[in-house]
């Protein structure tokens, strides 16, 4: 079995052993019972990252590659949203390239499912003056879709988080977006813990005062929205508010801790997903669905849950780091050839947090080839003084 010495705690280190290789198929259909999205990262080009910081470089065979390698697993593609790193190291010009180049390969992919995140953040929030600014960035992107014949997830603004003096702002600016899509659209409720500078959005901190303006917007346009994905971490907050959305309208959970309850679902109702931990867990997933759909509950939750642990890890404080995770995942896994990301974001993490994740994707069957992979982790450890 294959080995690799790794970090521990007050300095110490140890041996550790392998797992067997992942069993998972690298095929699935996509499943009937759930709808599913990956929101899927993005691979810097190391040797164009002239700028690490200031402008990204994206290798685009791969980046691609990756989108395939979702949809031939029956995923559908969250494409360029904060999972990419929108607004934290991939800009607007860059996410308007890669939005454009994933739906033109989506179109050549039989069965590809993709919507695009669309946001304000070619729009400086601190020289923002008036919602219409806000209204202009957002149309600006929303127009860059569906031109290219995508359709849009509404992510969250900064900006209007900042301009917003209370709900009926978020109203009326969502509404003003919503009547002009041409196709039905998902909105994206992204907790502050995520992004720190969304905090008040939907114009309260109080989740119950927020969630009652999301549903007043939800159910004046239900005909006009497909879901909403919220990104709270708390099952018990998506479970009340998917009790009370309108029949049409799904909740997509973005929680990361919970998941697999929350799509397993209950007596009264279920979520579909929109997922960033889907990214790296993308073949045990698909799996745990196919499972689902037999009929076989005890199944999922067999595959699903060993999975739990690593996304509580990956997704832990600060949040907003956890690209860091799903990008060395990615590269343990081969989909990627370097653990670089853009803005030099895998230094946000250390390498403990890198050796945990390590440990927890083999303990639940992740890996397709362990001897690549302790063989690049032994050379991220080695870079970090572990030999």
């Amino acid at each position: 079995m294959m080995s690799v010495l790794l970090p521990g705690r007050m300095g110490t280190t140890e041996r550790y052993v392998m797992a067997a290789p992942s069993a998972f198929p690298a095929t699935q259909t996509s499943s009937a019972i759930r709808t599913a999205y990956a929101a899927a990262h993005v691979v810097a080009d190391p040797r164009a990252l002239l700028e690490p910081w200031r402008v990204p470089a994206i290798d685009w065979d791969a980046t691609l590659a990756f989108r395939r390698h979702l949809w031939e697993l029956g995923f559908q593609v969250a494409e360029a949203m904060d999972t990419s790193q929108r607004d934290m190291g991939l800009d607007w010009t860059t996410a308007s390239e890669l939005i454009a180049r994933s739906l033109a390969d989506a179109r050549a992919t039989p069965g590809a499912g993709i919507a695009c995140g669309a946001g304000t953040d070619q729009l400086d929030p601190g020289t923002a003056r008036t919602l219409d600014d806000v209204v202009a960035a957002y149309e600006e992107q929303l127009g860059h879709i569906e031109r290219h014949g995508g359709r849009a997830v509404l992510m969250a603004s900064r900006a209007l988080c900042r301009l917003a003096t209370g709900p009926d702002d978020y109203l009326s600016v969502y509404g003003r977006l919503i009547r002009q899509c041409s196709s039905k659209v998902i909105l994206h409720w992204l907790g502050d813990m995520f992004d720190p500078a969304l905090a008040g959005y939907w114009g309260s901190r109080r989740f119950e005062a927020a969630m009652a303006t999301v549903l007043t917007l939800i159910r004046d346009h239900a005909d006009r929205i497909d879901g909403i994905k919220v990104s709270l971490l708390d099952a018990q907050k998506e479970i009340e508010m998917r009790r009370r959305l309108p029949e049409q309208v799904v909740m997509y959970t973005g929680d990361d801790f919970n998941y697999a309850e929350l799509i397993a679902g209950d007596d009264r109702g279920f979520s579909h997903a929109l997922l960033g931990i889907f990214d790296p867990i993308a073949p045990a997933a698909a799996a745990a669905l196919a499972r689902l759909g037999a009929g076989d509950r005890a199944g999922f939750h067999a595959i699903l849950d060993p999975t739990v642990a690593l996304s509580r890890r990956l997704f832990e404080a600060p949040t907003q780091f956890y690209k860091c995770g799903i990008v060395l995942l990615a590269w343990l896994n081969g989909h990627q050839d370097h653990f670089r990301m853009v803005g030099g974001m895998e230094s946000a993490r250390g390498i403990l947090h890198y050796a945990d994740l390590f440990r927890l994707a083999d303990k639940g069957g992740l890996f397709r080839d362990p001897e690549l992979a302790a063989r690049r982790m032994a050379q991220l450890c080695a870079v970090n003084g572990v030999t």
